[in-house]
């Protein structure tokens, strides 16, 4: 709840490099520890690949699973060869140790949040997958660490110099980013 700087992470499971960034999303996650926020938002680009998956994701969320889940739909859904069928699917659900009744109930519940998330991130630009924003500044495509580490900092050192100022910890991202950022791209 306090962290300084947000990682919003847009991508999709069919995307061979959103598959690349999870390296580098967890090394920032272990260098910026509690100062780092990692949001995860589906970007699907792919539908009949991706959308299946990003739903799976959504209802495994819901039952406190989604790092098992996400794991399991990278390992053997994307890696093992793309294997994204409702039976795929159900099979990851089973491994990952959700209940199957909820989970095929939050399942169809999903597919609006994963409409609300891509169109959210079409709304401020995003075009293609991966894409990142970090306390709202664009990050696109699998980019080397070095460019997420220095925009990073930069960020930390803003959120740092206002709650030092007097902006709460837990506010700051509320308050200095969504609230004065922008919340759609003008149109030409």
């Amino acid at each position: 709840a306090n962290a300084k700087v947000t990682l919003v992470k847009g991508y999709e499971y069919a995307c061979p490099f959103c598959e690349r960034t999870i390296t580098t999303t967890a090394k920032l996650r272990e260098r910026y520890g509690k100062d780092l926020r990692v949001v995860y938002s589906q970007y699907v680009v792919h539908p009949r690949e991706a959308t299946l998956p990003a739903r799976a994701a959504c209802a495994a969320d819901k039952q406190g699973k989604f790092k098992a889940m996400d794991a399991l739909l990278w390992e053997k859904g994307f890696r093992g060869g793309r294997k994204f069928e409702p039976a795929d699917i159900a099979g990851y659900a089973t491994e990952a140790g959700l209940n199957m009744a909820t989970f095929e109930r939050d399942l169809e519940a999903c597919a609006a949040s994963v409409e609300a998330q891509q169109a959210a991130l079409a709304a401020v630009g995003m075009t293609g997958t991966p894409g990142f924003f970090i306390n709202g500044r664009f990050i696109g495509g699998a980019q080397p660490i070095d460019v997420f580490i220095e925009l990073i900092d930069a960020e930390l050192k803003k959120a740092k110099a206002a709650i030092a100022a007097g902006t709460p910890a837990a506010k700051y991202y509320e308050q200095e980013i969504v609230a004065k950022g922008l919340k759609s791209l003008a149109a030409d």
